[in-house]
């Protein structure tokens, strides 16, 4: 039995709340059960300096956890900048969406989405990708609503979740309790056509098989195929 009693192929409740923020062009509040993200994505009509005259655009991203998302508080990241995590899960948060966005469509402008956690009870990197699309797809239809840009440069819808063993097991979307205790956990990004944009995957203790594996492959499908309705139903 699962900590929080979900089916083995059961996610937590999801849901995503759009225009939160007033000023963004986009916004977005995820939450998986307990994990809590606010989505902003805003338009800069500048790209990164080594990417002037290229006549594309760029898609970034930056990911920050608030000092009492977890159960202790814990620092804001000022002086010595972000942390190594922190900077590898948003430039996996970038990644993601940059597969789905065709930037020579953009121009030299680029989309910036800040994914700030919360409150935080597992999944926090997998949530970030899953409302970070909502608010960008919430940016771009500004972007051709006011005139910014003539076609619609996104390609496919983009979500992410996190698979792993928890007492041998295969389980779908994991909590703190079940990442903090689990034999293997890893992280998928899918599009909604079903291609895969990144698989992060760690075993905790002993390897796991190639079976296992493709297990935990088929529930991350799965459970990203309804994650996409429910992006669809959102925005």
């Amino acid at each position: 039995m699962r900590p929080s009693g979900r089916a083995f192929n059961e996610m937590r409740t999801v849901s995503f709340e759009t225009g939160v923020n007033r000023y963004a062009e986009g916004s977005c509040l995820v939450k998986f059960g307990n994990t809590h993200v606010l989505c902003t994505a805003s338009w800069d009509e500048q790209v990164p300096p080594w990417m002037r005259n290229s006549g594309k655009g760029w898609v970034t991203a930056e990911y920050n956890m608030l000092p009492r998302s977890t159960h202790t508080r814990m620092r804001r990241e000022r002086k010595d900048g972000p942390s190594g995590r922190t900077q590898e899960i948003q430039r996996l948060i970038g990644r993601s969406l940059r597969a789905v966005v065709d930037m020579g469509i953009l121009g030299e402008r680029q989309i910036l989405l800040d994914c700030d956690v919360i409150q935080a009870d597992g999944g926090t990197r997998t949530a970030s990708i899953t409302g970070a699309y909502v608010a960008l797809r919430q940016a771009v239809t500004w972007a051709m609503t006011n005139g910014v840009i003539k076609k619609d440069p996104i390609t496919d819808s983009v979500a992410a979740i996190s698979c792993g063993l928890y007492s041998g097991s295969p389980v779908m979307d994991l909590d703190y309790d079940e990442d903090s205790n689990a034999q293997a956990d890893a992280n998928f990004v899918i599009t909604g056509s079903g291609g895969i944009v990144e698989i992060q995957g760690t075993a905790e203790g002993d390897p796991f098989s190639d079976e296992q594996f493709l297990a935990l492959l088929g529930l991350a499908k799965t459970a990203c195929v309804e994650l996409t309705e429910k992006q669809k139903a959102a925005i």
